[in-house]
Parts: structure tokens; C-alpha cells; sequence
């Protein structure tokens, strides 16, 4: 069976947003029209379906990487702030986005919170979370995919027959 690890990025995530956007719970905000993905973007982005294909492609990422938490996400999807005269720093991207995103993958049954441990504070306990990683439903989804995608990455990319 193919799994989300044998198929290239560039074919996953596209057939992966489209199988999103199926579904109910993961539909983009009023907000989202007026906003920038990252401090070191200049315009907001131009696509229709941005919002599905930044949602299919942080589930690969915490699919890939988890438990990963929102501000390791905010750094993978920054890029580099313009200083002008001065070099160049690293940007990251909007946590709101990416917060909101793995929202909608946590209702839809995609991804959960790992828990590590409950603390005592001055305000009662707390328990703490270490990232959120995906479910075996969201693996499925992914698994899925991935198998529809074989046929095409095997046309472009010839080696990844023998996996």
C-alpha cells in the first residue's frame, strides 16, 4: 500500500486539499480574505483555495513531524524579512492562520493534542500539550490520497515505482 511518505509534496497536497474541501467542518473564514499568511509576505494571497491547501498541507506536516506545536509550524511556513540595508531575518508566518487551521483539522477528527503532563499552578491545574499529531482517521485520509496520487507520480517520477 502507497503511504503519504512515497508521494512527492508537489502531486500530495493539491489532491489532499481537494479531499478537504469535502469537508464540512474545514471551510475558510470571513477573515481570511483581508489577511497576509506571514509578516514578510507584502500581499495576501491570490488563490481561491489557499485556505484548504495550507489546511491539507499542515496536515502532512504534523503527519510527517508530530506532535508539532504552532510556532514550529509558524516557522516552517516563514520565509526571510526584508531589513532594507541590514540583513535579512527570519520571518514567520501567521500563527492565527495555522492555529486556526489545526482547529478545524482537530473537529474534523484529523489530528489531537498530545498530552504530557498536568502541572499545579496559583490558578488550580493545568495540563500541558506537546503538539498535536494525527489521528488514524487522518492517517487514512492521507493513506488515501496517496494511493490515488500513484499512478500520476509514477508517470513523472519513474524510480518511485519500486516503493
Amino acid at each position: 500500500m502507497t503511504t503519504y511518505y512515497d508521494i512527492p509534496a508537489d502531486l500530495l497536497i493539491p489532491a489532499l486539499a481537494e479531499k478537504l474541501s469535502t469537508v464540512k467542518e474545514i471551510e475558510q473564514p470571513n477573515w481570511s480574505d483581508y489577511v497576509k499568511t506571514g509578516a514578510d509576505r507584502e500581499r495576501p494571497p491570490t488563490q481561491e483555495n489557499w485556505w484548504t491547501i495550507r489546511a491539507a498541507s499542515i496536515l502532512r506536516k504534523v503527519a510527517r513531524q508530530g506532535p508539532i506545536g504552532v510556532t514550529s509550524l509558524a516557522q516552517d511556513y516563514g520565509g526571510s524579512v526584508n531589513n532594507g540595508a541590514g540583513p535579512n531575518t527570519p520571518g514567520v508566518a501567521s500563527r492565527h492562520i495555522i492555529r486556526t487551521a489545526l482547529q478545524q483539522l482537530e473537529s474534523a477528527g484529523l489530528v489531537e493534542l498530545v498530552s504530557t503532563k498536568e502541572i499545579e499552578s496559583v490558578d488550580g491545574k493545568q495540563q500541558l500539550y506537546s503538539g498535536r499529531k494525527v489521528t488514524s482517521h487522518g492517517q487514512k485520509l492521507l493513506d488515501e490520497v496517496a494511493h490515488s496520487c500513484r499512478d500520476v507520480a509514477n508517470e513523472m517520477y519513474p524510480g518511485l515505482a519500486k516503493y
